[in-house]
Parts: structure tokens; sequence; C-alpha cells
């Protein structure tokens, strides 16, 4: 018997325990079918997915390519496991991957998300330093930064820097040594915006010069620290952080989870700065959003360090069940050949623009202190006090409040605290992306309108 509409509201409410959310308080929204950038919900309503699903979705829900790709697969085989065998689907994207990334990431492994993709890279890591031509058994330590975030794993939660979603765990966790969030808004007052890629650089520095001898790696979110609220770094700081790094004999580790496959206007963030990292994490987008895949390149200089005899024991000794699975490598590949044949890329330069100027009006509302934006990537930061910066008490929840009202606008957005986010799939229409920012105008005055 088909369940009815309250039955699965009450069986959301009482048994589905959902991710990053307090089950006391919340009211069930139950998507039944989606097309192109529509959610339509089991009574029939329609909302624009402003978030695309969590940032994974590029190209849209049901996308004929994407569909299609996942059942031919279906009608070959639906899981292979990559532990000591392969399939065409699964290698043919890796050889995919390794095309589109820079030139010296020639080795790919496959996991499940992005926690897992950061995961494999801090084993990684660790382990080339323990058996790398001239081992460092005492490079062990990581650097990462403030109110990054990097997946709930144990590893992944240790160079994550957000203290609301991890202290909890802090005694199962491992120590790192933590830099300040290099951001431009609420930068420290007595450095000025032009000055404040050098002033990061020359923390990053001081740190590299007293440790390096026993640091491992330094993870970074390149250009968009996400789930930090949409915070962007100076311009040129990821390059000079490959510098450093390279200079001091530290492994870089890119998390592009959030902001690769063309979230920031390139297919890869660190094609801004023309940056080559020794490992990069890959996710989210990498299926379009529809199924768990994820992947972690790695230099040749790395993998070397694991090529030996079976007795001496250097593989590496992490795997993942449905790592590397053909019908999520059926889509990713089917997505990539999207991005070509609908020019997704070139396409985005007018939305992006489109995007910016729309967000010049929100920027001057009363209660509206930062705007920042990436390509397609937008965070809006709600605040108590406009001149001062003062936030709003995070408990008022006011940017979930404007993500709520929202919703009767037709826009389904999550916020990240008090920062609304616009993240929508590459293939969103102007009009789409016009009644987004006017859901997002009408709820900042919703969450706000008795603070004026």
């Amino acid at each position: 018997m088909t369940p009815t509409h309250e039955q699965l509201r009450t069986w959301d409410r009482e048994i589905v325990w959902h991710a990053f959310t307090q089950m006391r308080e919340y009211e069930p929204f139950i998507v039944e079918r989606a097309q192109g950038c529509t959610l339509v919900d089991i009574d029939g309503r329609e909302f624009i997915d402003g978030v695309s699903s969590l940032w994974c979705n590029i190209h849209g829900h049901r996308h004929p390519r994407l569909d299609a790709a996942i059942r031919a697969q279906l009608d070959k085989v639906a899981h292979v496991t990559s532990l000591g065998m392969s399939n065409p689907t699964t290698i043919c994207l890796a050889r995919r991957l390794v095309g589109l990334a820079p030139p010296e990431l020639g080795h790919v492994f496959f996991s499940d998300d992005g926690a897992t993709a950061v995961e494999v890279a801090l084993k990684m890591a660790f382990q080339y330093w323990q058996q790398c031509n001239s081992p460092r058994p005492e490079k062990t330590k990581y650097i990462a930064f403030a109110d990054a975030y990097h997946g709930d794993t144990l590893g992944s939660v240790s160079v994550g820097g957000v203290a609301r979603f991890h202290e909890m765990f802090r005694p199962l966790l491992f120590d790192v040594i933590r830099l300040p969030a290099p951001v431009v808004y609420r930068r420290p007052p007595e450095v000025p915006e032009s000055d404040l890629c050098q002033y990061y650089l020359d923390q990053l520095e001081q740190e590299l010069q007293r440790h390096h001898h026993h640091i491992a790696a330094l993870v970074i979110e390149p250009l968009v620290q996400a789930a930090a609220g949409m915070r962007v770094h100076p311009a040129g700081y990821l390059r000079g952080v490959r510098k450093l790094t390279r200079q001091y004999d530290v492994l870089l580790i890119a998390d592009e989870v959030a902001v690769g496959m063309g979230r920031t206007g390139t297919m890869l963030a660190c094609e801004h700065e023309d940056v080559s990292p020794d490992l990069l994490c890959l996710a989210k987008g990498l299926t379009g959003g529809y199924l768990p895949l994820a992947a972690t390149l790695s230099t040749g200089q790395i993998w070397d360090a694991f090529l030996s005899n079976y007795s001496e024991s250097k593989a590496f000794f992490h795997g993942h069940t449905y790592g590397g699975n053909p019908l999520g490598a059926a889509v990713a590949l089917a997505s990539l050949d999207v991005f070509q044949e609908e020019q997704t890329l070139s396409k985005l330069c007018f939305k992006i623009e489109q995007l910016r100027q729309q967000l010049t009006r929100i920027e001057q509302m009363d209660h509206v202190g930062n705007v920042r934006q990436q390509g397609l990537i937008a965070g809006i930061e709600l605040v108590q006090d406009r001149a001062s910066g003062e936030p709003f008490p995070w408990e008022e929840a006011r940017g979930m409040r404007a993500c709520q009202h929202a919703l009767s606008h037709g826009v389904w957005l999550r916020p990240l605290g008090n920062v609304i986010v616009i993240m929508p799939p590459l293939s969103i229409e102007p009009l789409q992306l016009d009644q987004i920012v006017h859901a997002v105008e009408q709820g900042i005055i919703a969450a706000t309108e008795n603070d004026m």
C-alpha cells in the first residue's frame, strides 16, 4: 500500500535522522521528483534548487544524457570492487580526470564522497613521508585553517576548523597547526586590504620556518572556504601558498570538493592561479550530483613512493567498498561530456556577471554586512549592525528564517548560520537566477524587519 503524505511526514520526522538537523524542530520537506533546476514536493509545489542539492548538482536534475549513462551501465555491471580488479568505465574516468587536471597529477584513487577523498589524501601524505626515497618519518603534522571544513570523518574533522560542528569530537581528533582563515571581511583592522595577501602569507611562512621539519602537508580549500560561509581568500593567496609549500618541502592538498567542477567559473578552482597541488580532492559535482563518487588525484612522485615488492608492505592500505563504482563513473563521464557539448563553462560568464549585478542591490540592505562571490558561488552575511559588522546571535537563526521565507517565493535555499548561500546548478536559467535573488532579498527583509 502506498503511504499517505501524512504517513511520510510522520516517518520522516520520527524515524529518519537528518544530518546537521535538530530533529525536535524539524519540519518535513519531502521532494518527490525534480526536473532541470526545479524540485517538486509531494504536494506538487515547485521550488528552484538554489543550492544545487547541497552544492553537487551541476547540469540540473533528470538530465537525459546523465540518466541514459546510468541505464546503459546497468546493462553491463552495477558494481565492481577496486580491490585487485577494475572495469572499463572507471578506467576511462580516471583517464579523463588526469586529462583535465594539471599535468603533474597523473594518478587517481577513487572513494565515496568528499570526506573520504580528503581522508585518503591525509593518509597518502603521511605514508609518503614514511617510505619515500629519503624517508622523513618525523613529518606527521598538518597545517589547516580556522573555519575550514573538509568533511566529517575523524581525519577530515581533525583538519577542519568549524568549532560548532566539531568541538564535541575534540578528544577523538589529532592536533594540527591552525592558521587564521585568510579572508577579506573582518580582516585585522590594522591591515589594509591591499596588503592582506602578503600579511597572511607571512603568517604561513613563519609557521613553516618553525615547523616544516614536522609538517607532512597543508590542506586548503582553494579560493573559497565554503562551509565557513563562502569566505573568499585574497587574490594571489593560493599561488603564494603553493610557492611556500614547495620552498619548505611540504605537500599541498587542494580540497576542491565544493569549489571544483565549474563552480568558480573554471573546471578547477586551482586554474585561477595556475596552481598544481600534490594531491587534489574531488567529489560532489563529479557525477553531476547523481551518485556518490570521489577522487583523490596524486603526483607521480607520491605514486612512486608506494611501489615496491609485496614483502616490503608499502601498498596503500586503504579502500572503500564502493570506490570507483561503475554507475558513478558512467554518470561522471557523461557529465564531463555535457560540459563539452553544452559549453557549460563558456556560458557561465554571463550568469556570473548577472549574479554579480543582482548582488549589488542586496549589498545595500541594512542588515547585510558583506556579500562575497566567486563564480556562481555567493555568500550573503547578515549582521546586527552594518557599520560595526556585529553579528546576530547564531541562536536567532536569522539565516534559516530568511531561507524559510524564500520558500514562499518558490526557492529552496540552505544557509550557513547567518550566511545565506546561493549556489545553483550551473545550468540555471537567467530568469530562475533572478527569482533566486529576489527570494533572498524578500527573505532578508522578513528575517530582519523587526530590527530596523
